[in-house]
């Protein structure tokens, strides 16, 4: 079972933006963590992360044939992007979605996600567990 895990915009700078939200922990901290969760469930983990938000779908529609299930982060793009929303539909791949901070509890931008809308589940909140949670629930619902 292999899955794509991706990023958006900014987590590339964790452990540097607002630490106070994301944590100290940069992003390389993070990579390593989403792929000893996935080591650890017995599935391969492809990691992917861009600023872009056409990098972003091009990876989603990229992922059609080859990629089991995804995990998404979309970060500011989940509040945006209707593009991403339409990939993820389109490819029909089970994805999940994770958010390091708990979004229901900031800004009122924050509460609507486009990406959520074709996700089975999210996990919010949880800091850098939200992947190894999201890991696990795909791999039991596709199972």
């Amino acid at each position: 079972m292999k899955f794509l895990i991706i990023n958006g915009p900014n987590l590339n700078l964790l452990g540097l933006r607002e630490p106070d939200i994301y944590g100290k922990q940069d992003f390389s901290s993070l990579q390593q963590f989403i792929l000893d969760a996935c080591n650890e469930a017995g599935v391969e983990g492809e990691l992917f992360q861009s600023n872009h938000e056409g990098a972003i779908v091009d990876a989603i529609q990229g992922a059609y044939g080859r990629i089991d299930g995804i995990v998404i982060n979309p970060a500011a793009y989940t509040h945006t992007s209707v593009a991403i929303l339409d990939a993820l539909k389109a490819v029909s791949i089970t994805a999940v979605e994770v958010h390091i901070s708990d979004v229901s509890k900031r800004e009122s931008f924050r509460q609507i996600s486009y990406a959520g809308m074709a996700c089975i589940k999210s996990f919010i909140g949880l800091g850098f567990e939200g992947y190894r949670q999201a890991i696990l629930y795909l791999k039991d619902y596709l199972q």
